[in-house]
């Protein structure tokens, strides 16, 4: 499929560009779905392995709605989002050099899947201003090639997009990858001059709603930011 010009029929224009990303979006959808067949198959491996009669520590999963699924582990929660819009790779994108996208432009418009992680007890407290970290965003294309943008146990060079082919494969070792990263990514105590204050709202709140702010890096520079 060529690149549309100006001067293209605006039907056909229309036509062109949504087809373009209504493929996109199906292709995302497929690599959301081989996504919950992964977590749905580690969870069952796992709890085969070790029986949750035996095992206390839960390692269970959600389907929250057609584009987002749970995975609880331990203390910790991945979430799963797919964004149901289509984007265009920004100019400026060291990906865009490539000559994979040098040929055929189309391929720079990508459906995400973004991997989000949250303390457990987050949500069991519903403590709403606690921080979660974006670890990981998958983009996939038209041709269901992909790449990432992440932590280094989870990012991908960029010029593997123009072999990295979105399958079962891939998206068990997406969601390992993940897992594998929150596993290490631990909990620390924030510097003692970032909360040595609190108002009396905060802590009257606090027995009903623990509303004091919660984060693995409050207070931190979160290292990616360099990566």
């Amino acid at each position: 499929m060529s690149e549309l010009t100006p001067d293209a029929p605006l039907s056909e224009a229309l036509l062109k560009k949504a087809g373009l990303k209504q493929n996109v979006y199906q292709h995302t959808l497929n690599t959301f779905l081989l996504f919950k067949d992964a977590i749905q198959s580690i969870v069952k491996e796992h709890r085969a392995k070790y029986p949750e009669k035996e095992n206390h520590i839960p390692f269970e999963y959600k389907i929250k709605g057609d584009f987002e699924i749970e995975l609880k582990f331990a203390g910790d929660i991945l979430i799963f989002l797919m964004h149901t819009n289509i984007f265009e790779i920004p100019r400026d994108h060291l990906v865009m050099k490539s000559s994979y996208l040098k040929e055929d432009r189309e391929r720079s418009y990508c459906g995400i899947i973004n991997i989000y992680n949250f303390l457990a007890d987050s949500f069991k407290y519903k403590r709403v201003n606690d921080v979660g970290y974006l670890i990981g965003r998958v983009f996939i294309n038209k041709d269901m090639h992909y790449f990432i943008e992440g932590k280094r146990e989870i990012g991908l060079l960029y010029n593997n997009f123009h072999t990295a082919v979105m399958d079962e494969k891939a998206a068990r070792e997406i969601v390992a990858s993940a897992i594998r990263y929150t596993i290490n990514f631990d909990l620390l105590t924030p510097p003692f001059d970032t909360v040595k204050e609190i108002t009396v709202h905060d802590i009257q709140s606090a027995l009903d709603n623990i509303s004091l702010k919660t984060a693995k890096r409050m207070g931190f520079k979160f290292q990616a930011d360099e990566e």
